[in-house]
C-alpha cells in the first residue's frame, strides 16, 4: 500500500499544476473561451498520455539502453534547471511559450502538456514511484491514479485561467513565472544531488 498523501504532494509539486496558469493564460490569450477549453482538455489528454507511456515503459527503457535511473535524474536535473534560468533570468516562461505556437493543436501539444505538464521532472517522478524492484502492480496502478487525479486538477485550474487572470494581471503572471523559476530550480537541483548520492552509493 502506498502512502496516498505523500505520492499525491510528491506528483502535485513535479506537475505543478499552479505553474502551469500562466503558461496556459499566455499561449491561449488570443483565443476565444470555447478555443481555450480545447486547449485546456487536449493538453490534459496528451499529457496523460505521455507520462502513462512513462509509468509503463520508462523504466523498461531505459533499462534497455542501460541507463541508470540515477543517471537519468542527474540529466533530468540538468535540463529543468537550465530551464529554470530561463524563466528566472530571461523573459519569463509565459513570454517565451507563447511566441512558441498560434494554433489550437500545437499550443496543446507545445508547450502546454510539455514541458509544461509532462516536464522532464515529471517524467523523472514517475518512472521513480513505478520502480518494478519496489513497487507491485497495484501499487503502481494506485500511483498512476493519482497522478490522474493531479491531471484533472490541472484541467480545472486551467479553464479556470480567465478567472484567475482577471485577479492577477499579465505582472501577476510574469511574476509567477520567475518565482515558479526559483522553486524549479531547487527541485532540479534535489534531483542531481539525489541523482549523483544514489550513482555513487553515498
Amino acid at each position: 500500500m502506498i502512502d496516498y498523501v505523500a505520492t499525491f504532494i510528491f506528483l502535485f509539486a513535479v506537475i505543478d499544476p499552479i505553474g502551469t496558469v500562466p503558461v496556459f493564460m499566455a499561449v491561449t490569450s488570443h483565443f476565444d473561451h470555447k478555443e481555450k477549453r480545447k486547449v485546456a482538455l487536449k493538453a490534459t489528454g496528451y499529457s496523460a498520455v505521455i507520462l502513462l507511456f512513462f509509468l509503463v515503459a520508462g523504466e523498461f527503457i531505459l533499462t534497455s539502453i542501460e541507463i541508470p535511473l540515477s543517471a537519468f535524474q542527474i540529466a533530468g536535473g540538468i535540463v529543468l534547471f537550465l530551464f529554470a534560468l530561463s524563466m528566472i533570468f530571461g523573459e519569463s516562461k509565459p513570454d517565451i511559450e507563447l511566441k512558441m505556437s498560434a494554433k489550437q493543436n500545437e499550443a496543446a501539444i507545445f508547450p502546454i502538456a510539455t514541458p509544461s505538464i509532462a516536464s522532464p521532472g515529471a517524467m523523472l517522478g514517475i518512472v521513480l514511484l513505478t520502480e518494478n524492484s519496489s513497487y507491485s502492480i497495484w501499487e503502481q496502478t494506485q500511483t498512476a491514479l493519482i497522478m490522474l487525479l493531479v491531471l484533472l486538477i490541472t484541467m480545472l485550474l486551467m479553464l479556470a485561467a480567465s478567472q484567475i487572470h482577471r485577479v492577477i494581471g499579465n505582472a501577476g503572471a510574469s511574476l509567477i513565472s520567475r518565482v515558479m523559476g526559483m522553486i524549479l530550480a531547487s527541485v532540479a537541483v534535489a534531483n542531481v544531488l539525489a541523482g549523483i548520492k544514489q550513482y555513487f552509493l553515498l
